[in-house]
């Protein structure tokens, strides 16, 4: 196997895991609670440049360059996307479906038309170079840098993995899917469905804002042009082809949509004269929209379905207790 082969497969991974921390926290928001954020580009633009602006060094042309640790980038991404949904969902988390659909798509398209104009904050459409990259002291060898990479994208997955899947099988997380199922129910309970939602929506907004902190030090560069509707579109196509309501399977759509997109870009190339390229582009989406269409006819949960049973206690339970246990007939 050729080092460059090596080389384009760690990126490839890289890239796709990316992908998987937005998908992880789409899957907070939608297949936990049952939010509908077509917002996604938003947040994650958000997470990537106030990375950007933490850790680049000082420049005479923009506002930031604090010149900060990339851990520190990360976090003030994070922390920012998270304090911007909250905010966000303070005034529309109390929308239902559609309408909460509208006003985040609002939001991520004012997100882009500021990443755009406010040019001595975010570069304007030049955008923000010189991001720094983890290892950078490696870049002299490329196949040991991207090793590098893919290692700490991998541990920041699987972390975040094991931290949502415990919050998942919390009574907090329990409570998410109350309210997604049954609001009724749970505000019987004396739960309040506008805090848990509200809660919701912050945390898979930080993650998302922490996607494209990460995303933004792997590339180098970011620009608004990075941030359009379709970045929202391939997130969906992506969990809804894992699994909603599955954190493995938010993981697993991510690499196989991600795989999709790439190989359909290189089969454009292949195909198609360099001054068609742009316009045969809009293949992919419909290679993604057949893909789509043909795993949900074959799987409509998705490769891999939602868990019905996410307590560690219910295991406990008697057999005939237990929920989706049929009742044993008598014998006769």
């Amino acid at each position: 196997m050729s080092v460059e082969l090596i080389g384009y497969g760690c990126f490839f991974l890289t890239m796709a895991l990316t992908y998987a921390i937005m998908c992880l926290g789409l899957n907070v928001q939608w297949g936990q609670t049952g939010l509908f954020n077509v917002g996604i580009a938003g947040f994650v633009a958000i997470g990537a440049y106030v990375s950007a602006l933490l850790t680049t060094p000082d420049t005479a042309n923009r506002f930031g360059g604090f010149d900060m640790p990339i851990l520190v980038g990360w976090l003030g991404g994070a922390v920012a996307a998270a304090l911007i949904a909250f905010l966000i969902g303070a005034l529309t988390i109390r929308l239902r479906a559609d309408y909460l659909a509208i006003a985040t798509f609002g939001v991520a398209v004012a997100v882009q038309l500021s990443a755009l104009n406010l040019e001595r904050i975010t570069g304007g459409p030049f955008g923000i170079g010189f991001i720094p990259r983890p290892f950078g002291g490696c870049a002299g060898d490329p196949l040991l840098f991207s090793l590098f990479n893919l290692g700490v994208l991998i541990v920041v997955v699987v972390l975040l993995y094991l931290a949502l899947e415990r919050l998942v099988r919390s009574p907090w997380g329990r409570v998410l899917r109350a309210i997604r199922e049954d609001e009724t129910a749970a505000l019987a309970l004396g739960k309040s469905a506008v805090k848990f939602r509200l809660q919701a929506f912050a945390i898979g907004g930080g993650i998302m804002g922490l996607a494209g902190a990460v995303q933004a030090h792997f590339i180098g560069f970011i620009a608004p042009e990075n941030y359009l509707p379709m970045l929202t579109f391939q997130v969906w196509a992506m969990l809804i082809v894992g699994g909603s309501g599955n954190n493995r399977g938010a993981i697993l759509g991510a690499v196989l949509v991600w795989g999709l997109w790439a190989a359909s870009a290189s089969v454009i190339a292949s195909l198609f004269p360099p001054g068609q390229q742009a316009r045969a582009a809009a293949l992919q989406i419909v290679m993604i929209g057949v893909g789509l269409c043909a795993i949900l006819l074959l799987r409509p949960r998705g490769i891999l379905g939602e868990e019905k049973v996410v307590s560690r206690h219910l295991g406990k339970l008697p057999r005939a207790l237990r929920p989706g246990t049929k009742p044993e007939t008598p014998k006769q």
